[in-house]
């Protein structure tokens, strides 16, 4: 495997992403673009990395603004910018470019794990040609503070306080989360059943919870989320593409199940091909889980060879 890293201006103006392109040993089949999560980072992601490149794919995955190392070496966790709340899907649309000019003609796919799953939509709702398919993990459908505190941080930038950090709005989106689970060791126990998969998400230091992000760019987050509802949504996705939606049935970013089936509904209704599995007993990160997460990826990596195939 080859380590490629590469940096570009993000859509906001002001950041500067960091990215990586890993490249397989042996000729490519095709491309898998990886888009990480809310308050995370891409090299999360080493183990799907490495199994898809040993399945021949090149990956390319970059560090969002306010995230990893992106923010690790700015400074800026905070503050996603002015430019909206397609800011990150501009991004991978650069990142795309950057690719597929040193891979050419080669089959193109979209991975996106939580937030990086409402990216993943966006983005194939405004960039949709030309993906050969999508891969969507840990998604949402109605997600339920969404429309609300996005009324209420725009009421804020309104009264020009969008530079201002309220953590009390990051509560109100994501403390709802453990609710269902008894006696959590910590606010962060629905991303894992596995403490030491909690414990490590914790300690890396380009991990980031505990820096909230500034009203501006939750209302963006929100926003987004407000963005990717219905077959409004849906009919924008262009019907060639098909879609893997997978998920954990104890993921209430999901709405345990709920929230999963939604969304591969309105795919469907909408003339998309989509396969859904979801894994019960499963909380929010089904690809870091060490007794399933093979299973996870191997399943992925089945997805794409069969469009390949095709």
């Amino acid at each position: 495997m080859a380590i490629q890293e590469i940096n570009f201006q993000s859509f906001n103006q002001k950041d500067t992403i960091k990215a990586w392109i890993y490249t397989p040993i042996r000729k490519p089949k095709g491309i898998v673009q990886l888009v990480h999560g809310f308050g995370e980072h891409s090299r999360r992601y080493l183990h799907m990395i490495l199994k898809l490149n040993e399945a021949g794919f090149v990956v390319a995955a970059d560090d969002h603004v306010g995230h990893g190392k992106t923010a690790y070496d700015s400074g800026n966790w905070s503050d996603w910018g002015d430019q909206g709340y397609m800011t990150m899907a501009e991004d991978e649309h650069t990142l795309r470019a950057i690719v597929e000019k040193q891979f050419t003609d080669l089959p193109y796919f979209m991975f996106g794990h939580s937030m990086g799953s409402m990216i993943a939509r966006s983005y194939a709702a405004a960039y949709g040609e030309g993906i050969d398919g999508l891969v969507l993990c840990g998604t949402s459908g109605l997600f339920p503070p969404a429309g609300e505190t996005a009324s209420q941080l725009k009421n804020l930038i309104d009264e020009g306080k969008g530079e201002e950090v309220d953590a009390s709005y990051l509560e109100k989106l994501f403390g709802w989360m453990t609710g269902r689970i008894e006696n959590p060791n910590s606010a962060n126990d629905w991303i894992s059943g596995d403490p030491d998969v909690v414990a490590d998400h914790a300690n890396d230091p380009f991990n980031n919870f505990t820096s909230t992000p500034n009203i501006r760019s939750l209302y963006y987050f929100a926003k987004m989320m407000e963005e990717i509802v219905g077959t409004e949504w849906a009919e924008k996705v262009p019907a060639s593409i098909p879609v893997y939606n997978i998920a954990g049935d104890q993921d209430p970013v999901g709405h345990y199940g709920e929230g999963i089936y939604a969304v591969s509904n309105w795919l469907s209704e909408t003339g998309h091909r989509v396969k859904t599995k979801v894994y019960p007993g499963y909380r929010h990160e089904i690809h870091n889980y060490r007794d399933i997460r093979d299973d996870v990826v191997d399943g992925i990596i089945a997805f794409i060879d069969e469009v390949v195939e095709k």
